[in-house]
């Protein structure tokens, strides 16, 4: 049994998927395994995996029919045999202490997560999108739901996740579907029950113009509101409150540009103008 497993669906990410996989065959902790699933690429991904796979004996390339990222996780899942499972995006990469330092903050604390942060990235810039200023551990679910900026950001891969706890719940991604991981992390964040924080390691998402998501379409508008819906449901069931933690987002466009946002959480209410002038106020 290996530390980690990492699991990375590739589909078409040519451009990224080298410096995705530079990033994991570097990391200070080396004993992991990097299940790479090939879910139908048509481009060069499977050269470049194959590149990769000789020089390094921790990538394991599984191919199969293209299925979505939801069923390449879960073939991934079937597969893993490390002690903990992580999740990366391959047009994504992450710091190279990233998984040591989650790896031992877990271990340290007992903890069946450990989160960390993320910067997203585009072309032009980077910003901090979750920000972990100190190390929490807690198995309150609002507390959990509140350090990961859940239901916002609901991401699976700035975390590991025990895979003999992850493997009793059940859990997997439900397949065919966008916004999996808007259903996917309030389960998992209420299923394993101790989480702890990790500051100072990073996540690197990469927020790209053309992705599936960010081009809008019925299917994705539709796969949207029906995970928010699950989400929102899955609170209700288990009477947890977001109300002081859910962001609200208002937006006034010209032209079909957002010119002015308004974002409501809890009680404070944020401005933006053009994106570039900001303020704020409490209700």
């Amino acid at each position: 049994m290996c530390k980690i497993s990492i699991i990375v669906p590739v589909y078409n990410t040519e451009k990224y998927l080298e410096k995705c996989l530079n990033s994991l065959i570097s990391q200070t902790l080396e004993d992991i395994e990097i299940l790479c699933i090939n879910d139908g690429s048509t481009d060069n991904s499977i050269k470049i995996l194959e590149q990769y796979a000789n020089r390094d004996s921790r990538i394991k390339i599984i191919n199969k029919k293209n299925a979505g990222v939801s069923a390449a996780r879960n073939t991934g899942i079937s597969q893993a045999k490390g002690e903990y499972l992580g999740f990366v995006d391959s047009d994504d990469y992450v710091d190279l202490n990233f998984y040591e330092k989650l790896y031992n903050t877990a271990k340290e604390y007992n903890a069946s997560i450990a989160v960390a942060g993320i910067i997203r990235f585009n072309e032009f810039h980077k910003k901090y999108h979750l920000k972990l200023n100190e190390t929490i551990l807690s198995n309150d679910l609002k507390t959990k739901l509140k350090l990961c900026d859940v239901p916002d950001k609901s991401y699976v891969w700035n975390k590991i996740y025990k895979t003999d706890e992850f493997k009793k719940s059940n859990l997997n991604f439900s397949e065919g579907v966008y916004y999996e991981d808007v259903i996917f992390t309030p389960k998992a964040l209420y299923y394993l029950k101790d989480m702890v924080t990790v500051p100072d390691t990073y996540y690197y998402y990469y927020r790209r113009s053309n992705s599936i998501v960010t081009i809008r379409s019925e299917k994705t508008n539709q796969d949207s509101l029906r995970a928010k819906e699950y989400a929102a449901n899955f609170f209700k069931e288990h009477n947890i409150d977001v109300s002081d933690i859910e962001t609200i987002t208002k937006r006034y466009k010209l032209a079909g540009f957002t010119i002015f946002k308004v974002k409501t959480k809890g009680k404070i209410q944020s401005y933006s103008l053009f994106n570039i002038i900001k303020w704020e106020k409490y209700k």
